[in-house]
């Protein structure tokens, strides 16, 4: 859609006034909005201007003017505002120089998808994120001097079979047991159909949407692949609708990683595969069909997962779905399959079109504009430099012996113990000016006070294990 279409698509939905979208560091889309009467064919290129330094991790009040560019190719009439509104996703500028803004996201997956180009090894990078979510009917909490506490609750859960709920009729999933239940057990199949046809409404490809594993509203909506960007401005729109049509509903949806105790967490496995003049590079006669090439870029992903854990698990609590046992993969091996390596090649089909890796232990906390430009420049990195990824590990890992695991590395297990790794390994990132060095030290920084905003402060269970010392 051009400038000219956007403001023809306006007239004609009579559209009263425009919503502009911006993606912050940490994946949050912002936003503002004016009349319609003030977007005009030159607004897409001149852009709006507004004030940055209220915006979490960009620059301070010095120099806090800032130029916002929609992006005509993003409109859509947005179905959960009352009056007749056309919002525009927007790309962030410096209003002097006229160049990108280096601590805007989705400047960074832009400038990854020309990085690619640049190479020569391939054009385009698919990505296919399976995003998981719960959806609960509340949710409270409290952080405060001498108190601290959060309370979850769904119809589902299975701590409510003897709730009294006027009637109870039972049907709760227990833990571990919500893969793919039919209703009742699976109370909120009309609501991810709601969510999937809105999808549908406003341009995305849905594949498919189910029940997750975790009892209390675990869900999934898979997204079919697409291109860098596109598919990071997808999953940003995704996450919209996932929240709006479960408020709608009377419930709440969020993405945190691991929002209840002894269950699945919810993860975000990434599906990828390089491309070159329309052909796929990652088909081979290899191991599981693979090609030399995709081979390099599983020993890129392995050789760089403790740093990609930085961008693709950077919340404290991602760290509490990352543990050996559940369905996060947490030792660095690939193999066909199977599901507890952190990167698996699937066999659903033999097309050398769907032969892709699937790196597993990403979450949906990432922010998608760095999360795979992130996880392509590691690919990159490792056929560039013929990085070997070792022997496929086809066996559980979960069930080693300690002798065999002792003998394996695996992706770090705090949001600490990532930041360094991305401190210590970071130059990969860095290649075409994709991450900029300002970038990669502003996001340690900003992340190093999430990790220390948790550690510095009394943890509830800290109580029931300390408070008789």
């Amino acid at each position: 859609m051009t400038a000219k279409e956007v403001l023809a698509l306006a007239k004609a939905k009579d559209v009263k006034v425009v919503d502009f979208k911006f993606c912050d560091i940490h994946g949050t889309w912002q936003h503002f909005t004016t009349p319609v009467g003030e977007l005009k064919e030159s607004t897409f290129s001149e852009g709006l201007g507004f004030d940055g330094s209220s915006i979490r991790g960009w620059r301070g009040i010095e120099a806090s003017d800032m130029l916002l560019i929609p992006d005509a190719t993003t409109a859509f009439i947005d179905p959960f505002v009352e009056a007749s509104t056309l919002s525009l996703v927007c790309d962030i500028e410096d209003p002097l120089t006229r160049e990108p803004y280096d601590r805007s996201p989705r400047g960074i997956a832009k400038k990854a998808e020309a990085y690619l180009k640049s190479t020569g090894i391939a054009d385009t990078a698919y990505f296919g994120p399976e995003a998981e979510f719960f959806i609960f009917d509340e949710v409270r909490y409290q952080n405060t001097a001498n108190e601290a506490s959060f309370f979850v609750d769904s119809c589902e859960g299975i701590w409510n079979c003897a709730r009294e709920e006027f009637p109870n009729q039972g049907y709760k999933i227990r833990h571990k047991e919500g893969y793919l239940p039919v209703p009742p057990a699976d109370k909120l199949m009309d609501i991810r159909n709601e969510m999937v046809l809105t999808m549908l409404e406003l341009g995305l490809n849905v594949e498919c949407q189910h029940h997750e594993v975790a009892t209390a509203g675990q869900c999934e909506i898979d997204l079919r692949y697409d291109t860098l960007l596109s598919m990071a401005d997808g999953l940003c729109l995704y996450k919209y609708v996932v929240k709006n049509v479960a408020y709608k509903n009377g419930k709440t949806a969020t993405f945190m990683p691991k929002p209840i105790f002894g269950d699945n967490g919810s993860g975000m496995h990434i599906h990828s595969s390089l491309w070159l003049k329309d052909k796929p590079l990652m088909a081979g006669d290899g191991y599981a069909g693979l090609s030399q090439l995709a081979r390099y870029y599983i020993g890129g992903l392995l050789k760089h997962a403790g740093a990609l854990c930085a961008l693709c698990n950077p919340t404290n609590n991602s760290y509490k779905r990352l543990v050996p046992g559940y369905e996060a993969p947490v030792t660095l091996a690939y193999s066909a399959r199977n599901r507890s390596a952190i990167c698996r090649i699937p066999t659903y089909s033999p097309s050398a079109k769907a032969t892709r890796v699937e790196f597993r232990c990403p979450d949906p906390s990432a922010n998608p504009y760095l999360a795979f430009p992130a996880l392509m420049m590691a690919g990159l990195d490792g056929i560039e430099n013929k990085i070997d990824p070792g022997e496929p590990m086809d066996k559980n890992l979960y069930d080693l012996p300690p002798e065999e695991l002792a003998n394996l590395n695996h992706v770090p297990d705090s949001l600490r113990g990532a930041l360094v790794a991305l401190e210590e390994d970071h130059e990969f990132l860095l290649k075409g000016n994709v991450f900029t060095e300002d970038f990669i030290q502003n996001f340690i920084a900003l992340k190093s006070e999430e990790y220390d905003s948790v550690r510095l402060r009394p943890h509830p269970y800290e109580y029931s294990m300390y408070y008789d010392v």
